[in-house]
């Protein structure tokens, strides 16, 4: 394998994780940096409840698509063989890169999201169809409760569950990445799990809220 090749990979990699697609919406197209209202984090679910639909799905496909296009670069380098164990490991290598960028974003002082929308790009790269179950998962309790933040912390669990009893994988690598997957998304919300303990937890499906909101503790 070529080092240079692989350290290319891992600094785009956090260079495109890195992108505040939140941020940059927020200023952009409302002039308001998102960080400083609702619940304060810079992601797809506090940019729909105070700027809206509109704004939150490009948010949503542009966290995605990046996640997605990071954990390819060793693809598209063609740092290891297709289909292999080494080329998953650094495809796992490339989207936690990412995710690191997107929590701690360069391009918008180190204060981004949680990660869960670009976690699920990095996941549709290196298992679509292990994802697409885990999606399944996701929007059976978003329906059932309509809370993000539990919807998100199901469909991290059942990943390395899934993969454990159902898919099966060659790397070890991933199994590990799995469980850190299911780990990282409980670390990441554990705010939410005190508001959810409390009976303080917002459901999406409610009336937008204003910009002058203050930040949730």
């Amino acid at each position: 394998m070529n080092i240079i090749l692989i350290i290319i990979s891992i600094l785009l990699s956090y260079l495109l994780g890195s992108i505040p697609s939140a941020v940059w919406a927020g200023k952009i197209l409302h002039g308001i940096d998102v960080r400083e209202h609702g619940s304060g984090n810079a992601g797809t679910t506090n940019v729909i409840r105070v700027l809206g639909w509109k704004t939150g799905v490009p948010v949503l496909i542009a966290d995605l698509a990046k996640g997605w296009a990071a954990t390819m670069i060793p693809v598209f380098l063609n740092l290891a063989g297709t289909g292999s164990a080494a080329l998953i490991n650094l495809q796992i290598v490339s989207g936690l890169t990412a995710i690191i960028g997107h929590i701690f974003p360069v391009f918008a002082g180190f204060r981004g999201g949680k990660g869960v929308a670009t976690m699920f790009g990095v996941l549709l790269a290196i298992h679509p169809l292990l994802t697409l179950a885990c999606l399944g998962i996701f929007l059976i309790v978003f329906i059932l409760t309509g809370i993000v933040s539990v919807s998100s912390m199901s469909a991290g669990i059942a990943f390395p569950v899934l993969l454990f009893t159902v898919f099966g994988t060659d790397s070890i690598i991933f199994r590990i990445f799995s469980v850190f997957v299911g780990i990282a998304l409980l670390v990441t919300h554990r705010k939410n799990i005190g508001r959810l303990l409390r009976g303080e937890e917002a459901r999406l499906f409610k009336k937008k809220q204003g910009v002058t909101q203050k930040k949730d503790s």
